[in-house]
């Protein structure tokens, strides 16, 4: 039996309509361009660091372009606030290894792709999320940056792009991401030699392709480790972990602390340490402050 014209059109009405959903716009008024230009942060930042801050941010993170060579800019998420008069900390980064100069442009378009290019055009950075039903850009408390669509699921986020540092709730996974990979130097940033990785039966540093120190902290028995999740609660600082073909998480308590954990970040140092910062306030000088939380060395 042939279908009849009006039933045809009908069902590609319907499929483009769906096609479309799909898609989805970004609204104009939730895009925005920021352009790497103007007066420089007055603040002490770590690295020593040149910075010019944008309004994307929730407290204590702010995104910002940064760099320590002239001209070699980075967008990166900062940790800390202008009250405190320790330094601020770099806890995320875009384009490691691949600096834009000044002008360059960080967008985020209707089409729902985060996009950081050089003012020639060349693209340093995008997240490959063009057309993907991203309908909005959130910076949440944790630190993690967000696309999500019109139902709030996630698209894209920064958490799962880490670079030398996990934020209280971020996880390495062996299906990825599954490693940090240390800075270069203070004044380079690009990879260095140092990397801590998930893998089936290991969790150690690297140092090249050469295990630097294991991480013996969990009793595998016949299981393959799946995911390890930096946590906090009861001023103790953990690591979840999960093995393969489990529901269940169980722990690995890093330190007990006196302060609240939450705002704690864990970084794979430039030389190799592997150390928890925790933003602390201070009562006496009603500030915050970092303390050191944990250190392997």
């Amino acid at each position: 039996m042939t279908t009849s014209w009006p039933t045809t059109l009908l069902a590609s009405l319907f499929l483009f309509s769906q096609i479309f959903s799909c898609i989805a716009l970004v609204p104009l008024e939730n895009t925005f361009e920021f352009v790497n230009e103007g007066e420089l942060g007055p603040y002490i930042v770590e690295y020593q660091a040149d910075y010019r801050v944008l309004s994307v941010f929730n407290n204590p993170f702010q995104l910002c372009f940064y760099n320590t060579t002239p001209n070699a800019w980075t967008l990166a998420l900062r940790m800390g606030t202008v009250r405190s008069e320790s330094l601020m900390r770099w806890v995320w980064e875009a384009n490691r290894g691949n600096p834009v100069k000044e002008n360059a442009t960080f967008t985020f378009g209707t089409n729902g792709n985060l996009v950081l290019a050089d003012a020639d055009g060349r693209i340093a950075w995008q997240s490959n999320t063009a057309n993907k039903g991203v309908t909005g850009f959130k910076l949440l408390p944790n630190g993690n940056m967000v696309l999500h669509d019109k139902k709030g699921k996630f698209v894209w986020q920064s958490f799962n792009y880490p670079t030398d540092t996990l934020l209280v709730g971020q996880t390495l996974r062996l299906s990825g991401p599954n490693k940090l990979v240390s800075r270069a130097s203070v004044k380079k940033n690009a990879n260095g030699p140092y990397s801590l990785v998930v893998q089936p039966r290991l969790f150690a540093v690297y140092k090249g392709n050469k295990v630097d120190v294991e991480l013996a902290w969990f009793d595998y028995g016949n299981n393959t480790l799946e995911s390890i999740k930096l946590n906090s609660g009861n001023q103790r600082l953990k690591l979840d972990y999960r093995f393969a073909k489990s529901t269940q998480r169980s722990s690995h308590v890093m330190a007990f602390t006196k302060y609240n954990t939450t705002l704690t970040y864990l970084r794979l140092e430039i030389d190799g340490n592997l150390k928890a910062y925790t933003f602390v306030r201070d009562e006496e000088a009603d500030e915050f402050r970092w303390k050191v939380t944990y250190s392997r060395i």
